[in-house]
């Protein structure tokens, strides 16, 4: 399309001529009006949407698609993008989003990189439905690279998991303990159910891989267990899960989350994150020479070395002061 010579105070589209203004597209001219705020007016009714057809419609729809193969987690995560998009994109229909506009999100974001990515990489996956649906011609999200994301590299050490450990409410300790222990994610770990557990251990299906793991049963992870089981005992649920407040649910994670960053305050430990505990887990694994990627769900090696060397910081011997010579005497 060519840049306009004129009138390029007005709209893409609009034009002024004999007195008027008109709104033309694929040669069809539209009278809009004959003042501007009024051709304005006229303007944006033509150019938004019509319902049905704008991005929250496919934004919706879209994510009804994902939702039966995505792990819960991630779930929560897409809505919460699918919920800022829409309202970022509110006026836009599919076919009016192009690249420069998929720029300013990113930019626009720049302040939470990590969550600018979870946001490009779900409306990413929006266009590509929309592309399957012939809905748009092409994905504009294509070409836009991510934010660079920090990296989290925080251990907590052995001092300070006792002392959070010592803070922390007594229903909790066991869920800290089997966290560690088990070197799961967190939402997998309070998901156990008492028929995951056997004289072998207690196998996981992970909802993120969608793997199955049995992590073997030792004298540490049994005392873990006959812990949870002495809350429930005390507290009388009855439930299916191991970790469980109510009947027939298990613990909630904003709980969990909650009560350890109240026993992290308590202890006068900062930085350090309920997600922390795999991280400890699964770099002490490693360091005690037993199979860290094995433990952690990874189907490439260097996905858990790059894991284990973010915390894991190397210890280099320095040396010794020399010993003095003594200084030969002349006489």
């Amino acid at each position: 399309m060519r840049a306009r010579k004129a009138d390029r105070h007005l709209p893409a589209c609009v034009y002024h001529k004999h007195g008027a203004y008109w709104f033309v597209k694929k040669g069809k001219w539209q009278r809009l009006a004959d003042n501007l705020p009024d051709a304005l007016q006229a303007y944006a009714l033509l150019a938004s949407p019509t319902p049905g057809t704008g991005m929250a419609d496919l934004i919706d729809k879209a994510l009804a698609h994902m939702a039966k193969d995505l792990a819960p987690n991630t779930l929560k995560q897409y809505r919460l993008a699918a919920k800022r998009l829409k309202d970022i994109l509110a006026e836009f229909a599919p076919e009016q989003v192009k690249p420069k506009h998929i720029a300013a999100i990113k930019a626009e974001l720049s302040d939470t990189p990590n969550m600018a990515n979870r946001i490009l990489s779900f409306l990413r996956s929006v266009f590509q439905f929309a592309v399957e649906w012939q809905i748009v011609d092409s994905n504009p999200c294509i070409g836009i690279k991510r934010h660079r994301e920090t990296q989290r590299d925080r251990y907590i050490t052995d001092s300070e998991f006792y002392a959070i450990r010592a803070a922390a409410k007594p229903w909790l300790v066991p869920i800290i303990d089997t966290a560690y222990l088990t070197g799961q994610r967190i939402n997998d770990v309070l998901n156990i159910l008492l028929s995951d557990i056997s004289e072998d251990g207690i196998t996981f299906k992970q909802q993120k891989t969608g793997n199955k793991l049995l992590v073997r049963m030792t004298p540490d992870i049994e005392r873990a267990i006959e812990a949870a089981k002495a809350t429930r005992a005390k507290s009388r649920v009855a439930s299916l899960y191991l970790f469980a407040a109510r009947a027939g649910k298990p613990r909630d994670y904003r709980t969990v989350r909650d009560n350890w960053e109240s026993a992290c305050a308590t202890a006068g430990i900062t930085d350090a994150h309920l997600h922390d505990l795999r991280a400890k887990s699964l770099t002490d694994t490693d360091r005690q020479g037993n199979n860290a990627q094995l433990l952690g769900g990874h189907t490439d090696r260097r996905t858990t070395q790059i894991y284990i060397r973010l915390r894991d910081t190397p210890t280099a011997e320095p040396p010794t002061l020399p010993e003095k010579k003594a200084q030969k005497t002349t006489g």
